[in-house]
């Protein structure tokens, strides 16, 4: 992996959110992405704990330039869920006058669950890349957890937000879920990424890093042999 290439993981309960107990039982990861030697960064799914997530930043000499969002649920981008409100978006505006990138099929969503402006969106095809400091992301389109749902790539790492976890992959019972989409998001689109590179969730399920050949070994999701199968696992 690049040495310039900065990639820091942050789990809710352990390194931010550290008094918010329904925060640390959904185990979200947050990323830190960008480049080392320019000290600039992006963060993926900023949500719970803004200002914990900003301060993490600053302490590794970063500063945040941009968002990432995989998805529109309130636990990646902030709103609320289940009776309670998830910070989150709005909040990182308010610290920082910065842009979030999304998928371009996300982005009513995004606004729904945020109360974000279009304005505040930067909309986003696959295979689009979002450069920061001389550090490419490559935005990989992977529907089925949501329409919109979009994977990170930097060199050998891939970001994958809900779409697989170590041991399972995004639930698709959710409104705009689609078992035939996540099958082939599994089967196909995320296919022929190499087993050498490295697989960073956006829950603890399972475990928090894995390269991709372990993963392909041990997740029972990857291992469905056919779309009939797939349908009736996922319920």
């Amino acid at each position: 992996m690049d040495d310039r290439l900065y990639l820091r993981q942050l789990r809710a309960g352990r390194d931010f959110a550290l008094t918010d107990p329904v925060a640390a039982q959904m185990a979200n990861l947050v990323y830190l992405v960008g480049d080392r030697r320019a000290g600039k960064c992006l963060v993926v799914d900023p949500a719970w704990d803004v200002r914990g997530i900003v301060e993490a930043a600053r302490k590794d000499g970063m500063e945040i330039e941009g968002a990432l969002v995989t998805h529109y649920h309130p636990d990646h981008c902030g709103g609320s869920m289940f009776g309670f409100t998830v910070e989150g978006l709005p909040m990182l505006l308010e610290l920082l006058p910065v842009k979030a990138h999304v998928h371009r099929a996300e982005a009513e969503g995004i606004r729904k669950v945020t109360g974000l402006s279009k304005s505040d969106l930067v909309l986003h095809d696959s295979g689009d890349k979002v450069k920061v400091g001389d550090v490419e992301v490559e935005l990989l389109h992977t529907p089925g957890h949501t329409p919109g749902s979009q994977c990170f790539r930097l060199d050998r790492a891939l970001v994958a937000g809900d779409t697989l976890f170590l041991q399972g992959c995004g639930r698709v019972d959710l409104p705009g879920g689609d078992p035939d989409e996540m099958y082939r998001t599994l089967t196909q689109r995320l296919a022929t990424l190499p087993d050498d590179m490295v697989l960073y969730p956006g829950h603890a399920y399972g475990g928090e890093k894995a390269p991709l050949g372990i993963v392909r070994q041990q997740n029972p999701y990857l291992r469905i042999p056919d779309l009939a199968t797939f349908r009736r696992y996922m319920g």
